[in-house]
Parts: structure tokens; C-alpha cells; sequence
């Protein structure tokens, strides 16, 4: 079964396109407007071997804040459309990653409930062309979108790069530990039956 998704929105202030096969190899391929959030994406494509292309038009006159968001959106959305029924999944994933002095410990739950709890302390400011507040904004979007629970946490540092890049590299590689399938796991990973 393949375990990939096509997801289309748009609205009156931006147009995205994201493709995205879990079973990836860690392509990327695409522009969101915004080179520093590019970079980002394609860590964690890289890193959760996902196979990822996500095409962006937006607003980016008025600021980069719709472009981001909608694209966390639509992420989410293919998250969630691309594990289908959950059958089979680990469920979990965590993550620590280093990046120099720079240490960001990721976890999330495919847990069907959204909640983010964002504990990133990174400066005011942009990286390139990118609000860091802006990350926030990208995460809570994909956790709504993608039903799933997820802690981020930053556990030292002081580079805004180091840590963002970090943040989505460790994303990519919890992402790819809670949807990879064990063949020990019969059905839901869960008592309740169902993941929604």
C-alpha cells in the first residue's frame, strides 16, 4: 500500500501544492518563497526520508506569515491522509539532535489529538528572511492539520540557525520513527481501537 498524498489549498492570499510519499527516500524538491524555511524543509525531508514537494504562492508582500502557516497546514493534512487507517504504525517518535552547541529534542504521538507544546526559547528576529515566531506558527498549523501530539523542545543553545535547523531535522527523523510500520504491531496501536 503506498503511503502518499496530494494535497491542493487555496485561498485569497496564498496557493499551495504538497506532495508527499512517508516511504520516501528523502527527496525534496519545490520553493515556498522564503530560502531559510526551503532549507528547513528539505532537513526534513532528508532526515524523515520523506519524499516531499511542496510548491508556494503567497502573500510574501504583506509578510511570510500565511505562506508559512497554510504550508503547515497543508503538511499536516498530507501527514494525516498519507498513514490512512494507522494500522501497523510504531505510533511514537523521538528525537534528539545536535546541531554544533545547538541541542533540540523533538517528540510527537500519531495520537489523532492535536496538541503543540512548543518550548523553543529562540530570539525575536529572522534567520535570512524568516521570523523565527514564525516556526510556532508553521508547528501549530501542522499539528491542528496532522491530528498528532508534539513536544519541541530546545535543551541548549544560543544560533537561531543551529537551532531551527536542528528543530527540523529532528522532526524528519521523529516523523519517520512514529510512521515506520513493525510487522509485531496487529491492527491500531492502541487499546481504543482507532487513532482518530
Amino acid at each position: 500500500m503506498n503511503r502518499e498524498a496530494l494535497i491542493e489549498r487555496r485561498t485569497a492570499e496564498t496557493c499551495i501544492r504538497v506532495k508527499l510519499d512517508l516511504d520516501g527516500s528523502g527527496k525534496w524538491q519545490g520553493s515556498s518563497g522564503i530560502p531559510f524555511f526551503d532549507h528547513l524543509l528539505a532537513q526534513l525531508a532528508r532526515h524523515g526520508l520523506l519524499d516531499l514537494e511542496i510548491q508556494a504562492e503567497g502573500d510574501l508582500e504583506v509578510d511570510n506569515h500565511h505562506t508559512i502557516e497554510d504550508i503547515g497546514i497543508c503538511l499536516g493534512q498530507a501527514v494525516k491522509q498519507a498513514l490512512g487507517d494507522k494500522a501497523g504504525i510504531n505510533r511514537y517518535g523521538h528525537t534528539l539532535i545536535p546541531m554544533d552547541e545547538a541541542l533540540v529534542q523533538v517528540v510527537l504521538d500519531l495520537s489523532g489529538r492535536p496538541y503543540l507544546a512548543y518550548n523553543l526559547d529562540l530570539a525575536p528576529g529572522r534567520i535570512g528572511s524568516l521570523e523565527t515566531e514564525l516556526l510556532e506558527e508553521f508547528l501549530r498549523a501542522f499539528v491542528n492539520h496532522g491530528a498528532l501530539t508534539l513536544h519541541v523542545q530546545k535543551l541548549a543553545g544560543r544560533n537561531g540557525h543551529h537551532i531551527a535547523e536542528a528543530l527540523f531535522k529532528a522532526l524528519g527523523r521523529a516523523i519517520r520513527e512514529a510512521a515506520s510500520r513493525d510487522p509485531r504491531v496487529e491492527g491500531i496501536p492502541s487499546t481504543k481501537g482507532n487513532l482518530v
